[in-house]
């Protein structure tokens, strides 16, 4: 994880036109793992089982053990890690290998930006997507730096990406940009 918060301002190499970080999650995988191990339980129950035992209970064990599975393997593969592309019209969050859930932010419905140094799971409440009244919506992927942007309406954003200071620092120049060439939160809406 690389802080670059003293260069947020003033940043001595230019700005691309279009950013892309991303945060992966390693830790993940071994939930993979685990769902993988949950699927494969469901199909020995329902290949060497007697069928004896009573098939309404048998039935109850299969299905529980494909339903684990699907639903530790999508969490896990579509939170491993996230994708933050900013260009000149928007932000755009792409999870996972899935690419679901997505976030599209259309930059004349974005405030301010700001770094955070860290941002964990627990504050949010686990990873993935994520709500609290207090703070807005998240994507946390992993623990460590993030971009957090205010929204027109007063809510907040945040997701985790590796150099989040180059991205809070590019979404400011977009925003300057915006406010020197006279684009209205309206005229900006329809461009994206």
């Amino acid at each position: 994880m690389r802080h670059h918060f003293r260069h947020e301002e003033h940043g001595s190499e230019p700005l691309p036109e279009v950013w892309t970080g991303r945060a992966t999650n390693r830790m993940q995988w071994l939930l993979a793992v685990a769902g993988g191990g949950c699927l494969a339980l469901g199909v020995k129950l329902a290949v060497d089982a007697t069928w004896t035992t009573g098939i309404a209970a048998l039935l109850m064990a299969v299905i529980g053990c494909f339903a684990a599975g699907i639903m530790i393997l999508y969490g896990t593969l579509a939170f491993v890690y996230v994708v933050v592309r900013i260009d000149r019209h928007a932000l755009d969050v792409r999870c996972g290998h899935i690419g679901v859930p997505r976030r599209h932010i259309p930059l004349s419905h974005v405030v301010s930006a700001d770094f955070a140094p860290r941002v964990t799971p627990r504050q949010w409440g686990g990873w993935g997507c994520r709500w609290r009244p207090e703070r807005g919506t998240a994507v946390v992927v992993r623990r460590g730096e993030g971009l957090v942007v205010t929204l027109d309406d007063g809510g907040k954003f945040t997701v985790t990406v590796d150099d989040a200071a180059t991205a809070v620092r590019t979404v400011r120049a977009r925003l300057a940009r915006m406010e020197r060439e006279g684009t209205s939160r309206t005229d900006g809406a329809t461009q994206a």
